[in-house]
């Protein structure tokens, strides 16, 4: 048992019913269920399942935090940002592992080389899913948006697609996840 109560964690930041909140939830709920299905399959990989579904509900935490208004989040920091502000509030209350999952999920990982390259407002260091865990959190995230088609998922096809616009290694690496869950 880890000791987290995610409705507790999620309506301490997200205490109004809103439109932020239902797009939240719906996502969080969406990718939850993928990945607790995906790991279903393979229990070969020992996956921790109570764990992913309470670090699959928490993995976007940090949103509000953001600036990205076609979500109704209005905060002050670049959304990219989103994993590594949620993993800090996870951190605040002692949950360190769920805390790695928020600051991993962001593309495929984010690496301190790329953070440097690009210039980015984040701590130079590296945001790559280790675990089995956070890998397929990462993976599952993958399928559904937050600005369209809130619960349909995207094709395994849309989401190479999508990851062909950051790299050529997040397309290798969706392919390993996808040999590894799918």
């Amino acid at each position: 048992m880890t000791g987290i109560d995610v409705k507790e964690v999620i309506d301490r930041y997200y205490p109004n019913e809103n439109e932020l909140k239902n797009i939240y939830m719906i996502h969080a709920v969406k990718v939850t269920e993928m990945a607790l299905e995906m790991a279903r399959k393979h229990p070969e990989l020992n996956i921790d399942l109570q764990f992913v579904e309470e670090a699959a509900m928490l993995h976007d935490l940090g949103i509000f935090l953001t600036d990205a208004p076609r979500i109704y989040c209005y905060g002050k920091e670049s959304y990219l940002c989103h994993g590594y502000l949620g993993a800090e509030l996870l951190r605040g209350l002692g949950f360190e592992r769920h805390a790695r999952v928020c600051e991993r999920h962001t593309g495929t990982g984010l690496t301190k080389e790329l953070i440097l390259d690009n210039g980015w407002n984040l701590p130079v260091k590296d945001f790559v899913p280790e675990t089995v865990e956070e890998q397929l959190i990462c993976f599952a995230d993958k399928f559904y948006s937050k600005t369209k088609f809130l619960e349909t998922a995207r094709t395994f096809e849309q989401v190479l697609e999508s990851m062909a616009k950051i790299s050529d290694e997040s397309v290798s690496k969706v392919k390993q996840w996808a040999s590894m869950f799918m």
